[in-house]
């Protein structure tokens, strides 16, 4: 049913806890993991960059990391980093790779209409070419 899995990450909780998640489907469904990581470019007009912003080095020791617990489970993944805006790039490596699901965590970013609109998540579920699973 699910033969690819995409798995974006990036360093937050909600990330870490989706992966328990991630790791019951594709033992279940024996799906191939991708495991996806974006980096975002710095806006050079604001004055002050946003802390989740993370290098290349962080999102290569990440990634690292994330294939390395899942090689605890037995399960075997791809890693991708991509340079971009999050919900565009996972979406199009989505489409790339012929993704049957994506599997992501969710910040929960706010109550107010404008926080979910902006959120990664929100904006994933409306342009993926697949289902997407949150994991709140």
């Amino acid at each position: 049913m699910f033969k690819t899995v995409l798995f974006p990450l990036d360093q937050s909780r909600e990330a870490r806890e989706a992966a328990e998640v991630v790791v019951n489907i594709v033992q279940k469904y024996e799906s191939n993991l991708v495991l996806l990581s974006v980096v975002e470019k710095p806006n050079p007009d604001d004055p002050s960059p946003s802390p989740d912003i993370m290098s290349p080095e962080m999102v290569a020791e990440l990634l690292k990391g994330a294939q390395a617990m899942f090689n605890e489970y037995g399960i075997k993944s791809k890693t991708l980093s991509r340079e971009g805006s999050p919900p565009f790039t996972i979406c199009d490596v989505a489409d790339e790779i012929n993704a049957d699901l994506i599997i992501m965590g969710c910040r929960g970013l706010g109550l107010t209409e404008d926080g979910a609109s902006e959120s990664v998540t929100n904006r994933v579920i409306n342009l993926s070419p697949c289902p997407v699973l949150v994991v709140p």
